[in-house]
């Protein structure tokens, strides 16, 4: 059962794995990844603030979709996805994704998998606020839509 969580409350990651696993004897293996806030974001130097936007029905479904995607290529055991929105910090937790399995592997390659699909295919807005008070939108990065390419079925 996937736990999927669009909130501006921040997360307490140690909390999370510890629901996820509870009175469960059949994991092996578990896969996380926390993103947060960095100050020095490549070509926005000084990074104060960052705020994401975001339409709560279509990305709740969205999220549930990229979940359920990795549910049917995974044999996962259990799943959480956490992403905040609104305003936060530079330090500040931003997203957390956990995926268990029997395996190692299998929580290890779903968690990669999600984060890249997340970063891509989740219809999040991203603000920027500079030192300078400049607000800059982020554009998308190659580098993010390379690596979600390589979970594309051939």
């Amino acid at each position: 059962m996937a736990r999927i969580v669009v909130s501006e409350a921040d997360f307490d990651v140690g909390a999370e794995i510890a629901a996820l696993t509870a009175g469960r004897t059949d994991i092996g293996g578990i896969g996380c990844f926390i993103g947060t806030v960095r100050d020095n974001a490549p070509g926005t130097p000084d990074v104060t603030a960052l705020t994401l936007e975001h339409y709560p029905a279509m990305t709740e479904r969205a999220l549930a979709s990229i979940v359920a995607l990795a549910e049917n290529r995974w044999p996962l055991l259990g799943c959480t996805v956490i992403h905040r929105v609104g305003r936060m910090l530079p330090g500040e937790n931003i997203v957390l994704v956990i995926a268990a399995s029997a395996h190692r592997q299998a929580a290890l390659d779903a968690t990669a998998f999600l984060i890249d699909w997340l970063k891509t295919k989740a219809p999040f807005w991203k603000r920027e606020d500079l030192a300078s008070g400049e607000q800059v939108w982020v554009e998308a990065r190659e580098t993010d839509d390379a690596a979600a390419e390589r979970w594309q079925e051939r």
